[in-house]
């Protein structure tokens, strides 16, 4: 019986003062059910082991989906490139009936997966039917490891169509990604899209196959190798060993060009492993993941042909390529040299310079810091000429002065030849005289001070 209060009517009759009995009894009987109902919320809320409990006592197991995160952390950039333009050949049916399997390279490990694809250089709609993320059985392979093949979906569906000149990112898959792996990004398109959006420059073969295999984890059916990667231009990780991103903006030096392929020596690449190396060894550096967005033959200031322009120039990417990526927390700029070996005229030193202070200053209303480095030399290729040789030094000077950037990275100081520094080092030279071999960039890498990285974030604004 309920409590009674002053000698009066039970508790719950209170509740209506002044109602007749037989309503108040049926006051009585619903507050009782309420109770009962309160208990059974309990017991199925408390039972707290996974598992989902019905009122009756059994249960049912509580299926953890693949399409939500795992768990905590922050979403970073584990391997990003450029979109370059529009893949010569591609005109007229893209890569219809046809299923493309990049190979990127994981800077940073995570628990959660998602990617970008793109189609900026598109002229129709892009429909992505079918689209897989999955870890790579080996360097190099199109086979897959089965129990990590992840279908993806886009706000819910396993389709998405890309407008010309768009972008869409998917929704995160959980899937353990370690880092230094090898990660498979399949997608297959069944209708003719016009030009494929492609970075012709990977270092890294991937694969393509006739006929929707986007799910195949044997590999057996990607008998097309290709130095190109299409569509994808970001596979992001929600992190637990990494708390933002470092994107590394440049040329054909910072895209690798000469480096082995398949072999991950590009310079950006030893930056990464050895940032991650030093915090695992206890030294007080922030923790990045590292992503390449260089384009070869790009230049500060002037784009290349075609609407929207191929190959874009670094102003007018910089927006889209550094300050857009995920987590970004710092930037580092290796760039200029084209300025001063494609211009049909002398180039102008004070013009490439006012164009790294403006990437500088649109760094800046991010919150983030910008490291940049000096212009490595080049006498021996077929461009060089002292009156450009003296626009390198001229540009070099601002950027040592700290005129520039926030820190610098001597990197000209780094790979010259003693004998005459107007030219690379003989064993950092991969023969054109202008780019490094993997000595070279094995040397970027390591002379790359980590304490640039120090004070990097972003601030509120």
């Amino acid at each position: 019986m309920a409590e009674r209060h002053d000698g009066g009517a039970p508790a719950a009759e209170q509740l209506v003062p002044g109602a007749p009995a037989k309503h108040r009894g049926v006051l009585s009987a619903l507050v009782a059910l309420v109770v009962v109902l309160s208990a059974v919320i309990y017991v199925t809320v408390a039972a707290g082991d996974g598992r989902v409990r019905t009122a009756a006592g059994g249960d049912r197991p509580h299926r953890e989906s693949s399409v939500a995160p795992a768990s905590t952390g922050a979403w970073v950039g584990a391997w990003s490139t450029a979109p370059v333009g529009g893949e010569p050949g591609t005109e007229a049916g893209g890569m219809a009936g046809r299923s493309v399997r990049n190979v990127v390279h994981a800077s940073t490990g995570g628990t959660s997966a998602r990617i970008t694809l793109s189609n900026l250089y598109g002229q129709s709609p892009l429909a992505i039917t079918h689209a897989s993320l999955a870890l790579s059985v080996g360097d190099g392979t199109a086979a897959a490891d089965a129990e990590t093949m992840r279908r993806l979906t886009f706000n819910g569906g396993t389709g998405v169509v890309i407008p010309a000149g768009g972008q869409v990112l998917s929704d995160a898959v959980r899937l353990t990604i370690p880092h230094q792996s090898d990660v498979l990004v399949t997608t297959y398109s069944p209708t003719p899209s016009g030009p494929v959006t492609y970075h012709p420059h990977a270092r890294q073969v991937s694969y393509v196959a006739e006929g929707d295999r986007t799910e195949d984890a044997t590999g057996a059916p990607y008998t097309e190798q290709t130095p190109y990667w299409r569509y994808v231009t970001a596979l992001d990780v929600l992190s637990n060993e990494a708390t933002g991103t470092v994107v590394v903006f440049g040329d054909s030096i910072t895209d690798g060009i000469t480096s082995t392929v398949g072999a991950n020596r590009r310079w950006t690449d030893v930056l990464a492993g050895r940032l991650r190396s030093a915090v695992e060894n206890g030294e007080r550096l922030p923790r990045y993941g590292v992503v390449n967005e260089g384009i070869s033959g790009n230049q500060v200031l002037a784009d290349g042909l075609g609407r929207p322009a191929e190959n874009q120039s670094g102003l007018g990417r910089f927006g889209r390529d550094v300050l857009s990526r995920t987590g970004v927390r710092a930037v580092v700029i290796d760039l200029g040299v084209n300025d001063i070996l494609r211009n049909p005229r002398l180039a102008d030193p004070d013009r490439i310079v006012d164009g790294l202070r403006t990437l500088v200053r649109q760094a800046h209303a991010r919150g983030l810091k910008v490291g940049g480095a000096t212009l490595m030399p080049f006498k021996g290729h077929r461009g060089w000429t002292p009156a450009r040789e003296s626009v390198r030094q001229q540009v070099n000077a601002e950027i040592r002065a700290g005129r520039v950037f926030d820190a610098v990275v001597d990197f000209d100081r780094a790979l010259k030849d003693p004998y005459d520094p107007r030219r690379l080092r003989p064993d950092f030279d991969s023969g054109d005289h202008l780019h490094p071999s993997d000595l070279g960039f094995a040397r970027m890498g390591d002379v790359f001070d980590l304490g640039v990285l120090k004070g990097a974030g972003q601030a509120e604004l």
